[in-house]
């Protein structure tokens, strides 16, 4: 027993998780409904990635902060905004332009009977002014990765400031080692739960496979197939996108696999976190760059959920026979994007996102209720490229960073 335990250990955590998805897959099609029984192993996966997240947003960007310079962190910060709202745009076109040459949705019609329960859109404005917390406490027990950031590079900033001073620099390097020690502490705790990710993974696929079954696919699978086309092209732009950067996209795809078949599988980018910020880390970023990058990227750049939205709009728009016209993709483009950071971290962000974007160009809100019954596989995909797109812009910023430090 101890000999298998160890065999598990020292295999790659890419070969484990791909196995767990495979045997997710032949478990959930031969057990069917009974395969909710593996449910607990997946929250427990989900506990554990969420329970990992809050010290490592906050002791990663302090350390990478304290490392990295005041000055250099502005200067980065500018990159990865100017790279997420990008590549954010691009993706609705991509997905607009895949789903105009397709045109799924032809053929079906609305019965009247779909509803569906759509959360309220906290808007923009309410998300940037959730940035700056009213109380960090509840900024953290409430999960807020924004409040937590912000928090984090506030206090970064005031012990590296003080660090450089006469008066406190003993006791802020003090504090600043402590951090560390917290840090590193945090990334050993991290190297455990990595290995209970396969468990976990398998667990969640085998239910989803169990409890949906054929059935759905086969009503809506064009759809899925449209979008999961879109969903390629963009994530083949992010390698040439590499290449032209002169980053090997074989190199960058050795890390990044694992962070992305996580994604898919359970579908939450900031659950993911721990496991993309771990890839960052393998892949030799700078510590200061991804531990802001990532975690805000979890929260705002979603190039995957932005071709959800452009595919579900032209699906809706061919389900009422009223194909949109240029002036209708432009507003998709504008309020996709805007809708994809002010639903930022919200429970049910995807669907939020798909409504507010048919309120506003005119779209049936019925068409939403037909889209949430394929929900679970939309968002895999889509969750899996919002990962990958947030690791290949801080590549690529990485890149330019090291070129001006040279």
């Amino acid at each position: 027993m101890k000999r298998i335990f160890q065999a598990y250990l020292n295999t790659s955590l890419i070969k484990k998780i791909t196995a767990a998805l495979v045997l997710g897959l032949i478990v959930g099609f031969l057990a069917g409904e009974q395969s909710t029984v593996l449910a607990p192993l997946g929250d427990l996966l989900m506990r554990l990635l969420k329970f990992i997240i809050l010290p490592l947003i906050l002791f990663t960007l302090i350390v990478g902060i304290n490392q990295t310079g005041i000055s250099n962190l502005g200067r980065m910060g500018g990159k990865v905004f100017l790279y997420y709202v990008g590549t954010s745009a691009l993706a609705i076109l991509v997905g607009v332009t895949i789903a105009s040459l397709f045109n799924p949705g032809m053929g079906l019609s609305l019965t009247g009977n779909e509803s569906v329960d759509v959360p309220e859109n906290p808007g923009v404005t309410s998300v940037l002014l959730n940035i700056v917390p009213d109380n960090i406490v509840t900024a953290f027990t409430e999960m807020n990765l924004l409040g937590i950031i912000f928090t984090a590079i506030v206090f970064g900033v005031a012990i590296s400031y003080l660090r450089s001073t006469n008066a406190y620099q003993k006791q802020a390097n003090s504090l600043y080692r402590v951090i560390e020690g917290l840090n590193e502490a945090t990334l050993t705790v991290m190297k455990g739960i990595l290995q209970y990710v396969p468990v976990g993974i398998f667990a969640i696929i085998a239910e989803i496979v169990g409890t949906r079954g054929a059935d759905v696919l086969s009503e809506l699978g064009y759809f899925i197939g449209v979008l999961y086309i879109a969903l390629l092209v963009q994530f083949a732009f992010y390698m040439v996108l590499l290449f032209i950067t002169k980053n090997k996209p074989t190199a960058f795809m050795r890390e990044a696999r694992t962070p992305l078949v996580t994604a898919f599988a359970t579908q939450s980018s900031s659950g993911t976190l721990p496991v993309t910020l771990n890839a960052a880390k393998n892949l030799g970023l700078n510590q200061g760059l991804y531990g802001f990058s990532l975690p805000l990227g979890a929260t705002i750049n979603m190039d995957g959920a932005a071709i959800r939205i452009a595919v579900s709009a032209v699906f809706a728009a061919n389900v009422i026979n009223q194909p949109l016209d240029f002036a209708g993709v432009l507003q998709i483009v504008l309020v996709g994007v805007l809708a994809s950071i002010g639903t930022a971290g919200v429970p049910g962000a995807g669907i939020i996102m798909i409504a507010t974007v048919f309120s506003q160009v005119g779209l049936p809100m019925e068409a939403v209720a037909l889209l949430t019954a394929v929900d679970v596989f939309v968002g895999m995909g889509a969750t899996a490229l919002n990962v990958t797109g947030d690791l290949v812009g801080t590549k690529i910023i990485n890149k330019t960073e090291k070129k001006q430090t040279a």
